[in-house]
Order: structure tokens, then sequence, then C-alpha cells
């Protein structure tokens, strides 16, 4: 059964982490210059193939002591809260595009540009810890696949005005925020345990 709570967790947590990353700003660039809707194809295809490879890694954790899960899952949310704390803004990456706009070639380029950048990601890693944290594959899996998806549709079809109206340094912040206080809640679950 699908537990909303955690779904919703999931969604908000890997939705703020997504929103500054330059896959997020990839998608918005490939966006602009292809269909939305092939571009978006490909995007979501890598995306999901992502999470299912995070949410398999988190379940395999869950075979450890819950009392070693949760200090592994608090170090690495404390990790991932300062590599947002501490990231510095590189630019756009270049992007090549597909010699024509053709179904295939423009969501094998999206599928392609996400499934390299995102691979070993941070996002990847917190939907890794989350499905141990909550050993709940299902709703954690739902969780950061809808977000992940949220995120390159806003990126390819509306990226440019949220980006205008919210400082990514912002959505960074709350996001980084947000996995501080999962890190020193699940370090208080394994001390406390």
């Amino acid at each position: 059964m699908i537990s909303i709570t955690v779904l919703a967790l999931v969604f908000g947590v890997v939705f703020l982490a997504e929103l500054p990353d330059k896959t997020a700003l990839a998608g918005l660039v490939l966006g602009t210059r292809y269909r939305a809707s092939y571009v978006f194809s490909g995007v979501a295809a890598a995306f999901l193939l992502h999470v299912v490879l995070a949410v398999v890694a988190g379940s395999l954790l869950t075979l450890l002591p819950q009392q070693i899960v949760h200090g592994i899952t608090g170090v690495l949310f404390l990790g991932g809260a300062a590599v947002l704390l501490l990231k510095k803004d590189d630019g756009e990456e270049e992007i090549r595009r597909p010699e024509n706009q053709s179904f295939w070639k423009v969501s094998t380029a999206g599928f392609m540009l996400i499934l390299v950048a995102e691979f070993g990601d941070l996002t990847q890693i917190m939907t890794a810890n989350l499905a141990a944290r909550y050993g709940d594959p299902l709703s954690v899996g739902l969780g950061a696949v809808l977000a992940l998806w949220a995120v390159a549709g806003l990126g390819i079809v509306g990226g440019r005005a949220l980006m205008r109206r919210v400082p990514l340094k912002l959505i960074t912040k709350i996001a980084a925020l947000l996995m501080l206080g999962l890190g020193v809640w699940s370090l208080f679950e394994a001390v406390a345990a």
C-alpha cells in the first residue's frame, strides 16, 4: 500500500533538491529548442530508470540493522545538505543538438543527457537513503519519480518564468535545511535506539 505521508515527504525533498540542479537547466534548454513532449518523454524515461536503481539500492540497505541504517542515512543526508549549501554555480553546460527534430532523436538526446548527468547524483543518493529510511520502496519511488518528472516538466515548459520569480539560492537553501533536518533526525534515532 502507498503511504501518502512518505510519498509527499519524498516528493518535497527530491523536488527542492532537483530544482536548482544543472539537469533541470539542461531540460529547459532542450525544451526551448525542441518539441516539449519529445524532450519530456526521453527525460522522464531516464529519471524513471534512475529512481528504480536508487530504490533497489536503498531497499538492500534495509537488510541491515535499523540502528546502522539510521546512522548511514543520517550521515548521507548531512553530506547532501553540505553539498547543497557549498555548491557553486558552474554555469550551463553545452548541449549537443540532435540533427533533426524526429521523436526518436530528440527523446534519445534527452534520455542520454539525463542518464549520464544524473548517475550518482545527489537526488539519486537521496532516493536510496529515503528508501532505506522508510522501508517503503513503492511510496519512495513514486514520490521521487513524480518529483523528478515535475521538475523536468517545469524546466522544459515553464522554467524561465519560475527562475525569474524564485531565486535558485533560496530553493537550494530550503532543500538543504530539509535534508539537514532529516539527517539530524536519523542520527538521533540511531543513537536513541
